[in-house]
C-alpha cells in the first residue's frame, strides 16, 4: 500500500486530501461537476455476481459536505456493470486511512475490466441544515395523487391524465 497522499485544489482553491492506497493509481478526474474514479485492481465478474471493485483511495471531504457516487455514463455499455445499491453516499467522517472507497458492482454478463478503468464518478454537495420534525395531525395541503401520479406520457396533460397514471 502506497503511503503516497496528494491534495486535490477544486476551482475555488480549497483542498481536498487524496490519500492513494494503491500503488500507480491516479489522482481522481474531475470533469465539469463529478469527479471520475478508477478501479484500483482488476475485476473478474460472471453474469449475476456482485463484487465491491476497489478504487484505490481514501479521502477527506471538506467540513460541511459528502459526496455521492454513480456510475459513469459508460459503465453499463462498456464493462456490463450496473451500481449494484443504485447510488453511493460517503458521509465527511469516512475519511480514515483504511476507509477506502469502492463502487459496488452488479454484472449483467460476463466481465473483465481492467485495473485503471474508469468506472464511476462522484459529485462532492453541502449538506443540509439541520432539521427537526414535528408531529401533526395534518400538513394542510391538497393531495396531488399519491405516488407515481403524475403520468407517464410527456406532453400536456389533459384533466384527468393524473388518475390514469
Amino acid at each position: 500500500m502506497s503511503e503516497l497522499s496528494a491534495r486535490a485544489k477544486d476551482e475555488q482553491g480549497s483542498a481536498m486530501k487524496v490519500r492513494i492506497n494503491t500503488h500507480g493509481n491516479p489522482l481522481p478526474e474531475r470533469h465539469g461537476e463529478w469527479v471520475d474514479l478508477s478501479t484500483a485492481e482488476e475485476a473478474h465478474m460472471r453474469k449475476g455476481e456482485v463484487c465491491m471493485i476497489d478504487l484505490g483511495v481514501s479521502m477527506q471531504l471538506p467540513d460541511g459536505y459528502y459526496a455521492i457516487m454513480a456510475p459513469r455514463s459508460s459503465t453499463c455499455k462498456r464493462w456490463g456493470l450496473l451500481q449494484a445499491n443504485s447510488i453511493g453516499i460517503f458521509e465527511s467522517d469516512f475519511c480514515g486511512d483504511g476507509d477506502i472507497w469502492k463502487f459496488p458492482a452488479y454484472a449483467i454478463r460476463d466481465t473483465d475490466v481492467p485495473k485503471g478503468a474508469r468506472i464511476c464518478q462522484f459529485q462532492v454537495l453541502k449538506k443540509a441544515p439541520g432539521i427537526t420534525f414535528q408531529p401533526v395531525d395534518s400538513l394542510g395541503n391538497t393531495n396531488r395523487g399519491g405516488w407515481g401520479s403524475t403520468g407517464s406520457m410527456a406532453g400536456p396533460p389533459d384533466s384527468d391524465s393524473w388518475k390514469r397514471g
